[in-house]
């Protein structure tokens, strides 16, 4: 499972996410409550960006319908959002927060 470099640590305000393209995948990167966080970037109810939304308790919010989908595991929370988005797999190297996009946990 190799990881590549996603940002850099400091540029991750906390409960704000960050959109970055990996190997043609589209993740939004977060650091909330102590931990970095990488999930899918689309949601799975609209074709929108999760890194548009806001972050608290853990979880980001589609800005358009208000679905909201927990970072740990990408499950919905609340409807219209009946899916799942992938989470990936995230290691901190000093600064350099790494993502593995090859195999959904």
């Amino acid at each position: 499972m190799p990881f590549v470099r996603a940002c850099g640590l400091s540029e991750l305000e906390e409960d704000t996410p960050k959109r970055v393209e990996l190997d043609g995948t589209p993740v939004s990167v977060v650091r909330t409550e102590g931990e970095v966080f990488a999930i899918h970037d689309i949601c799975s109810h609209a074709n929108v960006s999760l890194s548009e939304g806001e972050v608290e308790d853990c979880q980001i919010e589609c800005w358009l319908h208000g679905s909201a989908f927990d970072l740990r595991t990408g499950k919905p929370s609340g409807l219209p959002a009946t899916r799942p988005v992938p989470v990936y797999p995230v290691k901190i190297e000093g600064d350099d927060v790494l993502v593995s996009v090859t195999q959904e946990s």
